[in-house]
């Protein structure tokens, strides 16, 4: 039986990159959420890196989400106009129910600072037992989502778990 505690969540990591898939840049955005999760407490269930193909970033989300592996998936990266930004597609795919308070919620407290916060397209959503996250591909847009996602992670998580929560 998995740790049911706040510091027991299990987080995937998924960055999804051409240039890192090919290994020409550092995946700097996959090494924040990594940190992250470490200064949290969380374990990291798994953690992939594959190229903007659709079929590529579909059979890594529902590995993560119908395995079980995986509390909540944070991908990074394709979020963005760019004909190669493909992660909302693919990701909108393998979702149960969308949540778009959520990517709403992370791309409205990156505005004031970051105007372009705007031209994000992630999503965010169910799968099974899995909250999906999309989070922009640079550090910096991670590190704006990922300082929204902890105010209510964990109470996000006991919810997709159908456990008492105190609302």
């Amino acid at each position: 039986m998995k740790d049911e505690s706040p510091a027991g969540l299990r987080i995937g990591v998924l960055t999804i990159s051409d240039a890192g898939a090919r290994g020409e840049r550092a995946d700097t955005s996959g090494d924040r959420i990594l940190a992250w999760i470490e200064q949290h407490g969380f374990t990291l269930a798994t953690r992939k890196l594959v190229p903007d193909e659709t079929v590529e970033i579909v059979r890594a989300l529902l590995e993560g989400a119908d395995d079980e592996e995986c509390d909540v998936l944070l991908t990074t990266g394709g979020t963005g106009l760019s004909s190669r930004d493909i992660t909302p597609e693919a990701t909108r795919t393998v979702l149960d129910r969308e949540a778009p308070g959520i990517a709403e919620a992370l791309r409205a407290a990156a505005l004031a600072r970051l105007p372009r916060a705007a031209l994000s397209r992630g999503l965010a959503g169910v799968r099974g037992k899995t909250l999906i996250v999309n989070l922009p591909g640079s550090p910096g847009g991670v590190a704006d989502g990922l300082a929204v996602l902890e105010q209510w992670i964990v109470h996000a998580v006991q919810l997709i778990r159908g456990e008492p929560t105190d609302h």
